[in-house]
């Protein structure tokens, strides 16, 4: 290769990664920790906001959106015909549904019962599901053929939260590990991701809406579990118990997923707040080395941490910033990210490496802004969606994102297509 191609090459290349974000094929994004490689955005959105690409109509729910290999993935749960779920999936570029895949669903009395709640997760041209009353499933992510299939209630004798099932299967190399709360001591159940056939079961935990996350600690990997009544740490290949803190959750809302930053893993709830927790050396150990019940106390919106930092959506005074090795709280945004609400929530996602970051909140505004130590700094907003509590997905230069009525593509950057 002359270098004269060599650097037409390199050019081409450097333009495709600055145009186009990674995929979204997963709960909270590539990683599973709110951090998303973007294009290059700008800095406002244009006067009348984004460019909308393309709208769907679909039915009610909370799931998430996924996005890989061309596909828009998500779960919705229509009116006609009553008590059914669908994984519905549609073309990136143009929304057309590609296909549908429904199977019965009873809701009973759950409450908040407008469909389902957890992502879907995309993984080796497979998806797989969880329904809010606990239907599991294996779908060809080309086809939307149900590949296989277990009803963790039925087959399981799994004990359904009070606000269904939220938790996303989590993919660990050929396993799928769900958190079901199957009977007996079947908190997490972990199946063949090919089969569906169970490999091992682990705790006696009631289930929570937390997913569980996979971190490697002094070369050990480790399965965090945060359940209504404790966070557990355990063996990812057979589910060991390697140790436990503690957490009684009020209502059983262990909700936000966990982050390990520092050798301090931290979870934050509703009512008893945040846990700091120090892993140490050996694989058994743990030490909570600080809490926070009065100023640190997240719902649903996973925390970001960077440089020391992290940035909670705390209930009553908005958006927080505290360090991470103390505890000890730099300042607040007095709700101007997400209006202060019973319920807050904002979906909160890192750009690239700087302190760039971008959130869609509780009201459907899409918002681009910069988090440090020294402040919340907003740069622009404009609403995109109805108001939602599901996490958008964000793919190529465009975010996918739905509430109870519609799913919407959204151009993230101002020029033509």
């Amino acid at each position: 290769m002359t270098m004269r191609r060599y650097i037409c090459v390199l050019i081409v290349s450097l333009i495709s990664v600055d145009a186009s974000g990674e995929d979204w094929p997963r709960w909270r994004g590539p990683r599973g920790d709110g951090t998303w490689n973007a294009p290059k955005l700008p800095a406002t959105f244009p006067p009348d906001g984004p460019r909308r690409v393309w709208r769907r109509e679909i039915g009610g729910g909370y799931a998430g959106v996924v996005v890989a290999d061309g596909r828009v993935i998500t779960m919705d749960r229509p009116t006609e015909p009553p008590e059914r779920e669908r994984v519905l999936c549609f073309d990136h570029d143009t929304g057309r549904t590609i296909w549908t895949h429904t199977y019965p669903a009873e809701y009973g009395d759950m409450a908040y019962d407008n469909g389902p709640r957890a992502a879907p997760t995309m993984f080796d041209s497979r998806v797989y599901t969880l329904g809010a009353v606990g239907h599991l499933y294996c779908l060809d992510a080309a086809t939307g053929r149900a590949i296989w299939s277990r009803d963790t209630v039925r087959q399981d004798h799994a004990r359904v939260p009070e606000w269904g099932y939220a938790a996303s299967p989590l993919i660990d190399g050929d396993h799928v590990i769900v958190h079901v709360a199957a009977t007996p001591n079947g908190c997490l159940l972990t199946l063949d991701r090919g089969t569906g056939k169970e490999v091992w079961r682990a705790l006696d935990d009631p289930a929570g809406y937390a997913t569980p996350v996979l971190i490697e600690h002094h070369g050990v990997r480790q399965l965090i579990a945060w359940t209504p009544e404790n966070v557990h740490g355990l063996a990812p290949d057979n589910g060991k118990l390697l140790w436990s803190v503690p957490y009684k959750s009020t209502y059983n809302v262990s909700i936000a997923t966990p982050i390990f930053r520092d050798n301090v893993l931290l979870v934050s709830g509703y009512w008893e707040g945040t846990k700091a927790i120090r892993l140490g050396p050996a694989p058994s150990d743990a030490t909570v080395v600080w809490e926070n019940n009065r100023h640190l106390r997240g719902l649903m919106s996973q925390p970001l941490y960077r440089n020391g930092y992290v940035y909670l959506l705390d209930k009553r005074d908005g958006l927080v910033c505290f360090d991470l090795k103390t505890g000890r709280k730099q300042w607040d945004d007095g709700n101007r990210l997400t209006p202060k609400d019973r319920n807050p929530q904002a979906s909160l996602v890192w750009l690239n490496d700087d302190d760039r970051a971008m959130a869609l909140n509780a009201e459907g505004e899409l918002i681009l802004f910069r988090l440090n130590p020294t402040g919340y700094y907003e740069q622009t907003r404009a609403r995109i969606i109805g108001p939602t509590w599901s996490n958008p997905a964000y793919a190529g230069d465009r975010v996918y994102a739905r509430d109870d009525h519609a799913l919407v593509c959204v151009s993230l950057v101002t020029s033509s297509p």
